[in-house]
C-alpha cells in the first residue's frame, strides 16, 4: 500500500481514480489544485504524487518543479494528449514517469508500484569513482564530499549505469530495467533522466565526464 497524493481538477476523473487506487490497496488523498497539493506536501509528505498536467492556476509542470525544490519524492504525470511537448517539459521538470489519459487504473497502479520499487535497495555497497561516491545502502550520492539529491528514478538509472562501467547500454534496455517499460517510444524518459543526472553530478553538463552519449545506441558510464 502506498500513500498517494492525487492532483486532478476533473471531479469525475479524480473520484474514479481515487476509488480505483483505493481498491488496489493504496491510501489516497486527492486535491483539485496544485496550490492545495503543495500545502499538503509541506505539512504531510506522501510516498508518491500523481499529478495532472492541465490544472487551473499553477499547472502540473510548475507544481512538479516546485516539488523538486522541496523534495525528491516520486512524481507521475497524467497527460491528456500524450503530447510530446507536454511529456518532455514534464520530464525535464523532474517527473519520474507519465501516463496518457484516459487512464487505465491497472496501468497506473503498475506504474506506481514500479516507481516505488526503485526506492528499495538490499545492497550496502559503497561504489567510488574518484570524487563520486554512491552508497546503495543509504541511498546517498556524494560528489566532492557534498551530498547530491537524486530522485529514486535518477538514482536507479545511475546505479544501472555504474553496474556496467565502460559498457554501452541502449535505451531499450534502460527503459526496461529502470522503468519496467517495453514501449520503445518511451525512450525520452531515459534521455530526460540522463540530462537531470548530468545537471547534478557533472562539472560541466554539456561536456560530461561520467555519463557519455553513444549516438545511435545509448549511454556509457566511463568515469575519468
Amino acid at each position: 500500500m502506498a500513500g498517494i497524493l492525487l492532483v486532478e481538477d476533473d471531479p469525475s476523473v479524480r473520484t474514479g481514480l481515487e476509488l480505483a487506487l483505493a481498491r488496489q490497496g493504496h491510501s489516497v488523498t486527492a486535491y483539485a489544485t496544485g496550490e492545495e497539493a503543495l500545502d499538503h506536501i509541506r505539512s504531510r509528505r506522501p510516498e508518491i504524487v500523481i499529478l495532472d498536467v492541465m490544472l487551473p492556476g499553477i499547472d502540473g509542470v510548475e507544481v512538479c518543479r516546485r516539488i523538486r525544490k522541496l523534495d525528491s519524492l516520486p512524481v507521475i504525470l497524467l497527460t491528456a494528449r500524450g503530447d510530446d511537448l507536454d511529456v518532455v517539459v514534464g520530464l525535464e521538470a523532474g517527473a519520474d514517469d507519465y501516463v496518457v489519459k484516459p487512464v487505465e487504473p491497472r496501468v497506473l497502479d503498475a506504474r506506481i508500484r514500479a516507481v516505488l520499487r526503485r526506492l528499495e535497495s538490499a545492497s550496502t555497497d559503497r561504489i567510488t569513482f574518484g570524487d563520486l561516491v554512491i552508497d546503495r545502502g543509504a541511498l546517498k550520492v556524494t560528489l566532492n564530499a557534498r551530498e547530491i539529491h537524486l530522485t529514486p528514478t535518477e538514482l536507479r538509472l545511475l546505479l544501472e549505469l555504474v553496474r556496467h562501467p565502460g559498457q554501452v547500454l541502449n535505451r531499450r534496455y534502460l527503459l526496461r530495467s529502470v522503468w519496467d517499460h517495453t514501449h520503445v517510444a518511451d525512450s525520452r524518459l531515459v534521455d530526460a533522466c540522463v540530462q537531470r543526472i548530468r545537471a547534478k553530478i557533472e562539472p560541466t553538463p554539456a561536456e560530461p565526464v561520467f555519463i557519455h552519449t553513444v549516438r545511435g545506441f545509448g549511454y556509457r558510464f566511463s568515469p575519468p
